[in-house]
């Protein structure tokens, strides 16, 4: 896939309302309810019993409510919504077979494929990196207003995304990182005000911490590493 070619398009209009979802909330306050849902599984689950396993389906049902995030920045985390809606699609299609996330990765294990290119457990491990992508640029969007939202999704993926990523994806992303709406721009998109905004980005940011957490987890209580 030439990921160059996502940057030649024509530039990509913010002023639509296509994220409002009129009577159900907007694209965040729906993305922060699905989170906290999840959040308060997983810390229900733990107090119950120590081998608490999440199920896959509502874990993809709240995934899938970020790509409409990454479509509202542009042509810069196109690549990303791509690749973070297909991993999140494929582990969907996997549910009902695996049943929970945890079986996933001893699937995986047990056939030593944890690390291979298409392996569930690798998609597991990117679809944690979209959700850390997000938490790390509302937490820099929010942190000043002095803060451009080019400063803070560049700054969030270099912390959450970069490390793992060739230097053409590296390259490429950078140049679009100019094609990023505004801060004003974002939130119309998204059909938010300053304040109704903040406190979204902070009720996913506490959330989806549980979440990412018990993902991790579950690589590292299986002797898997996170440097990948």
């Amino acid at each position: 896939m030439d990921i160059f070619s996502y940057f030649t398009s024509e530039k990509i209009s913010f002023e639509d309302d296509e994220f409002e979802d009129a009577g159900a909330g907007t694209a965040l306050s729906l993305i922060a309810d699905a989170f906290e849902e999840l959040s308060d599984l997983i810390k229900k689950g733990n107090k119950k019993d120590a081998s608490f396993e999440l199920d896959l389906k509502p874990f993809c049902e709240a995934c899938s409510l970020i790509s409409v995030l990454f479509g509202s920045l542009g042509i810069a985390f196109k690549f990303a919504e791509m690749e973070y809606t297909s991993k999140v699609n494929d582990l969907s299609d996997a549910a009902s077979l695996y049943g929970t996330l945890s079986k996933v990765i001893d699937c995986d294990v047990k056939t030593d494929t944890v690390t291979s290119a298409e392996s569930l457990t690798r998609k597991l491990r990117r679809v944690r990196q979209g959700l850390d992508l997000i938490r790390e640029l509302f937490q820099n969007f929010l942190a000043t207003d002095d803060y451009s939202l080019k400063e803070a999704a560049s700054s969030a993926y270099k912390q959450v995304c970069a490390p793992y990523h060739t230097w053409a994806v590296r390259t490429a992303v950078s140049a679009g990182m100019c094609a990023l709406p505004t801060r004003d721009q974002l939130l119309m998109s998204l059909n938010e005000t300053d304040e109704s905004a903040e406190n979204e980005m902070r009720r996913y940011i506490k959330a989806s911490l549980p979440v990412i957490k018990y993902i991790d987890n579950l690589y590292t209580s299986r002797g898997i590493t996170l440097d990948w």
